[in-house]
């Protein structure tokens, strides 16, 4: 393979004339936009030589049943192998309301330091350090993640360029995948993964590594990060129903608010919710989204109560955070109970009334658990109008006229139209999206060179940047890496099936395609800081001289195995 030196020689200018095009397609997650930055991608490729004369190894595999019609969009090169690496990248960005007045220059990353400059005295001083010392490129997306996409395209163009001379250079394969919204449901990789699966078939490709180029943040700012994995994510959701009553009758009724405020204590940064790996541990647990399902102001105490609240997985299961979720539930339902009757026996001593308990008992279920017993009440009725109502909901949601909580909401609260029995309970369940936790810890029989892969390229940065890079299992920042790999597959989507109100409908993961393709993943991404704010920013000698050699390295390491059998 080609000395990494000349390869590379004179790409800094070019990583930044494509981040600066990339980051001018104001790509907004989940919004028509997002196709902006997929044209501008593929009109980078189509105009080279290698794939003009090649036109399928690059393209666009569109996302079924996009409201956007958006698609994952690829460029390939092929060598003389089949071994393969992929890279990915996201390019979705956040929004940019943080900027306020200075919306209009977020996109455009040396007008904006102008400005930035002159408001710096407003900012932290790491901020204003990174200002004067002028190390750093600002803008949205310059860090998440189109810094790291614009290295990925401009190393894959030097490599057309080098089989394009002499195809025996490249003993395998390269594929850059650019999705869309990963900053939301990740449906660009959900769908890159079936698009992986396919090229799998049709061109007999071996997967030997995904290499993303997220930004890493350093705890030690001398240090940089490789992540051999990603964490997982889920959003458990409980909607509590009460029983109505006046506040001059509180004992008469359920207020649904005790019940979830007492889930909220118990749950919200609870470590022991915690995965722990090793000396890792996932972040703790937190609240996302609660509220009353009243929908004006009335002296009834509200009927039903909803929320959500996000879990990290390091090795969880969605069975295992499920069966601790209705443990939580159970156990505060008690809790309330028991303190609503010790106030009443107090009111009633207090008042000359007899002694007697309230009737309220103890009742969790899951989401099917609920939909079962509509189904038995009301049959083919029931059966009939929650397909009719998916269907509505779907349109909704495609039209943006609510949210995705709201339609998981919204869907509970139309199966309760068919539950007779109005009594106190919980239903829990999960909200999508759903990542996989990933980390090569969990795989067998990797190849030597992929499983000493960070440890040699931390030797390679330290000899030729004087630049230590540590390692971690995890990358905790939540990425499409969930998506190379997953362990008990047909275990997931069972609770998937069981928990999960919009799986299969308007939420769907192909869980047999990341089985077929499955992978070892790294994360080699530029240095960077602020993500989604304001000061969003990455490190420019990281951009355009260290993170595109650390990456042709890791290429060359792949495929260069010191006989290795293949």
């Amino acid at each position: 393979m080609a000395d990494h030196k000349l390869l590379l020689d004179g790409i800094a200018q070019e990583i930044q004339d494509i981040l600066y095009g990339y980051v001018k397609a104001e790509s907004i997650t989940y919004s028509p936009a997002e196709k902006a930055a997929e044209q501008y991608f593929l009109r980078y490729f189509r105009d080279q030589p290698y794939w003009q004369a090649n036109p399928d190894y690059v393209g666009a595999y569109p996302i079924p049943d996009d409201p956007f019609g958006r698609a994952a969009a690829f460029a390939m090169v092929r060598g003389t192998g089949e071994d393969t690496i992929v890279f990915v990248h996201h390019n979705d960005v956040v929004t940019v309301e943080d900027f306020k007045l200075l919306k209009p220059l977020a996109f455009s990353p040396d007008e904006l330091k102008q400005e930035l400059l002159r408001l710096r005295d407003t900012f932290p001083p790491a901020v204003q350090a990174d200002l004067d010392d002028d190390t750093y490129l600002f803008g949205r997306g310059v860090c998440d993640m189109k810094g790291g996409g614009s290295i990925q395209m401009a190393v894959l163009s030097r490599y057309a360029q080098l089989v394009r001379q002499d195809p025996a250079a490249l003993p395998g394969t390269l594929i850059v995948l650019a999705v869309p919204d990963e900053e939301n449901l990740s449906a660009g990789m959900r769908a890159a993964v079936l698009l992986l699966a396919e090229f799998q078939k049709k061109y007999g490709l071996r997967y030997q590594l995904m290499i993303n180029s997220e930004p890493h943040q350093r705890k030690d700012p001398e240090k940089g990060v490789f992540s051999l994995g990603s964490v997982g994510k889920l959003m458990p959701f409980v909607y509590i129903r009460g029983s109505l009553a006046h506040v001059g009758k509180v004992f008469e009724g359920f207020n649904p608010l005790t019940l979830m405020s007492e889930i909220v204590r118990r749950t919200e940064l609870n470590l022991n919710l915690s995965d722990v790996v090793g000396t890792e541990a996932a972040p703790p647990p937190t609240w996302l989204y609660l509220r009353d399902r009243k929908i004006k102001y009335d002296v009834s105490m509200p009927l039903a109560v909803t929320g959500c609240f996000s879990i990290l997985t390091l090795n969880q299961t969605p069975a295992s955070i499920l069966h601790k979720v209705r443990a939580i539930c159970e156990e505060s339902f008690d809790t309330i109970i028991q303190q609503m009757n010790a106030s009443y026996t107090r009111f009633l001593k207090t008042t000359g009334q007899p002694l007697k308990p309230l009737p309220w008992k103890t009742n969790v279920v899951d989401f099917a658990a609920l939909y079962q017993e509509a189904k038995e009440t009301y049959g083919q009725v029931f059966l009939q109008e929650y397909e009719a109502e998916l269907k509505r909901l779907q349109q909704e949601l495609n039209q943006s006229r609510i949210t995705l909580l709201e339609c998981n909401f919204s869907l509970v609260d139309f199966v309760y139209n068919y539950i007779d029995d109005l009594s106190p309970r919980i239903v829990f369940g999960l909200i999508p999206p759903y990542y996989p936790n990933v980390a090569n810890l969990f795989l067998n029989d990797l190849p030597a060179s992929v499983r000493s892969l960070s440890q040699t390229l931390n030797q390679f940065t330290q000899a030729e940047f004087g630049q230590e890079y540590t390692s971690e299992y995890f990358y905790t920042g939540i990425s499409d890496l969930s998506y190379t790999s997953i362990s008990n597959g047909q275990e997931i989507i069972r609770s998937l099936e069981r928990s999960m109100p919009l799986f299969g409908q308007i939420y769907d993961i192909p869980v047999s395609a990341i089985e077929q393709i499955s992978m070892p993943c790294i994360n080699i991404g530029p240095w960077g800081k602020d993500f989604h704010k304001l000061t969003e920013r990455v490190l420019k000698q990281d951009l355009y001289e260290r993170t595109p050699r650390i990456i042709q390295h890791a290429i060359h390491l792949v495929f260069d195995r010191n006989g290795e059998e293949r």
